[in-house]
């Protein structure tokens, strides 16, 4: 069997397992609507001001004979926004079919242009290869058995958004479809996306459910 008549079947396979994951997620899915996370998890605990004298309280002051000033009170800054996640940063997301499938998804490494494996297998005219290398924590009950190819996408700084191919490039091996990942356990993989030549990409987003999930993770490129 040769090589493109294989890739074709497994096109074709994955394609079919993504139409019925899209129908499951249609018919059980009444929440309204996708929410975009941008907010990466903590994973240091947050450190204590530090004392202000030698006992680690403030000195006390000397007793003022003035009496005070009133002041008229002063309006509080509106909470800085968090900065959004970026390439290394870690976002918890979870299902929208089963409660018991949460993961921490990690962006490890955009590798911009990547180089197919294939000599006969390239970018279209005018394109190149993007690959994204994602790391997948699955943190509750249940393991993680999706295909990761199918639940990314990039965006570029015009809002335009590109899905991913099944081209393999040399920045490292692809995610297996289906990816089967213990709870607990970590796995690594790439997704390629194939995109114009000379986009600006801006940002790159993941949810679970094969894609289908209602949270959909997002790191801000750049």
């Amino acid at each position: 069997m040769s090589a493109t008549t294989r890739r074709t079947r497994r096109t074709a396979a994955l394609l079919l397992g993504a139409t019925l994951v899209t129908l499951t997620a249609t018919a059980c899915n009444s929440t309204g609507g996708p929410s975009v996370s941008t907010e990466a998890k903590q994973t240091a605990a947050t450190t204590s001001a530090p004392a202000a004298g030698a006992g680690g309280s403030a000195p006390a002051k000397p007793a003022d004979s003035k009496p005070a000033e009133s002041k008229p009170a002063e309006s509080k800054p509106a909470e800085a926004a968090k900065a959004p996640a970026k390439v290394g940063d870690t976002i918890a997301l979870k299902s929208t079919l089963e409660k018991s499938n949460t993961a921490d998804v990690t962006a490890l490494k955009v590798v911009d242009p990547a180089q197919s494996t294939n000599e006969y297998l390239t970018a279209a005219d005018g394109k190149h290869y993007v690959a994204v290398q994602f790391q997948i924590k699955p943190t509750g009950a249940k393991a993680y058995s999706e295909a990761p190819w199918s639940a990314a996408k990039v965006i570029d700084d015009q809002g335009q958004a590109y899905g991913p191919t099944l081209a393999d490039t040399k920045a490292g091996p692809s995610f297996q479809t289906p990816t089967n990942i213990a709870s607990g356990e970590t796995g690594k993989g790439y997704v390629v996306f194939e995109v114009p030549n000379g986009t600006k990409l801006d940002k790159v987003q993941f949810s679970l459910d094969n894609g289908f999930a209602d949270q959909v993770g997002q790191w801000k490129l750049g």
